[in-house]
């Protein structure tokens, strides 16, 4: 019997007039998803489940609109004039951006080269492998969410493996893309002192981190849990207190990172 081998998938890009893919939302926001004001775009997908996940309604596909790059930009093109006065951008977020890589590059390419605007990637880097040098050249700034330090607890938290997003971070330093991490606090879960000591160990070795956002756990997404008849195992789990979140944010602080 004579052994066959599949085609390797293209993964070359459509044609620009071609780019579609799955839309979830886009809003007009300030100061979270990047510097100014911002035109974000969050995509539908993502790989994790994470256990505090907002936005649960993007982690599938099907769940989206299919949209073309065409309209995405279109629409953004409405605002930049506010958005440049706000020293904003572009901002792709979700779900996960990086599992429609197509449809990522070209808006990350376009928001840049076309209408002018400063472009962030909002991503867990679990998929960076699929992040083209191309795709990251026309990036001004990764939002790099690290959840844990903690291999075993990254798991738990997402059900996935934490070294694929160290891997993309170790990536980005080497091209010296500027990254802002991002990491949650979740008392019980995350804010254990080895475990934000880790992950603020490994950001200031990276030499590319220019801030660090340390962002409370909240609840704020529990009813689409239960609308989408999830069982949101964190509902009795409090936010941290003001406290809780200084003290984290002095560990990452006496790295020399500048966190907020």
């Amino acid at each position: 019997m004579t052994e066959t081998t599949a085609a390797p998938a293209d993964t070359s890009a459509p044609p620009s007039c071609l780019v579609t893919g799955r839309l979830h939302s886009w809003d007009l926001s300030t100061g979270v998803d990047g510097p100014g004001t911002r035109f974000v775009a969050f995509l539908d997908g993502c790989p994790l489940r994470c256990l505090y996940c907002h936005n649960p309604d993007t982690w599938h596909l099907r769940e989206g609109r299919r949209t073309t790059a065409d309209e995405i930009v279109q629409e953004a093109a409405k605002y930049t004039e506010f958005i440049r006065a706000s020293g904003g951008g572009a901002t792709i977020s979700g779900g996960e951006p990086l599992l429609q890589p197509h449809l990522t590059g070209e808006l990350l390419h376009r928001f840049k080269h076309e209408l002018g605007l400063h472009t962030a990637l909002d991503t867990s880097g679990f998929l960076g492998s699929r992040a083209t040098d191309t795709l990251l050249a026309d990036t001004d700034l990764v939002l790099l969410d690290i959840k844990s330090w903690n291999h075993a607890l990254y798991r738990h938290l997402t059900r996935q493996r934490l070294a694929p997003t160290l891997d993309f971070a170790r990536r980005l330093a080497g091209l010296g893309t500027e990254v802002w991490v991002r990491f949650v606090l979740v008392p019980g879960l995350t804010d254990l002192a080895e475990n934000i000591e880790g992950v603020a160990s490994f950001a200031a070795s990276l030499g590319n981190v220019a801030r660090v956002d340390v962002l409370p756990f909240h609840k704020l997404g529990a009813a689409k849990w239960r609308a989408l008849g999830l069982e949101f195992t964190l509902a009795d789990t409090p936010t941290p207190t003001r406290d809780q979140v200084a003290a984290a944010r002095a560990v990452f602080a006496a790295h020399g990172l500048h966190a907020v």
